[in-house]
């Protein structure tokens, strides 16, 4: 199960939500430096603040980026990474036009696919375990 400081409460739940994103540049193009990324974990952490999720952590390549987000049950994901995505790509090539030369045409910083895993917690087959063996009632 998830530490005890990995645990929030909400009104009505108690949760530990994580998921581990992967976004990929369009066309897979080596564009970022480190002052790249440094800017984006600060833009994307900005975003997540604004959907009450955790940015617990951030690190990438020259053209692609991870993240590890601790979120609540009423984020829904996919918007949560439509925003993040949205965002960074926009703020990104206001701020450093030299990404906008690798992207003149698509004017897209990030691919339209992405990388969503769940994370924490017991492994599926301890749960699965755990469920078969409660005592159902007869």
């Amino acid at each position: 199960m998830a530490d005890l400081e990995d645990i929030r409460t909400g009104r009505h739940c108690v949760f530990a939500l994580h998921a581990h994103l992967v976004f990929v540049t369009k066309f897979r193009h080596r564009v970022f430096s480190d002052r790249h990324l440094a800017r984006m974990e600060e833009i994307m952490r900005a975003v997540c603040a604004d959907f009450e999720t955790e940015l617990v952590e951030f690190n990438g390549e020259d053209n692609h980026v991870h993240l590890l987000v601790n979120f609540p049950p009423k984020v829904a994901l996919a918007k949560l990474v439509n925003s993040l995505k949205g965002v960074s790509s926009r703020r990104m090539r206001q701020e450093f036009p030299d990404l906008v030369r690798h992207y003149y045409r698509a004017n897209k910083l990030w691919s339209g696919s992405y990388f969503a895993g769940s994370v924490g917690g017991a492994p599926l087959s301890v749960v699965r375990q755990y469920i078969e063996q409660q005592n159902r009632p007869v």
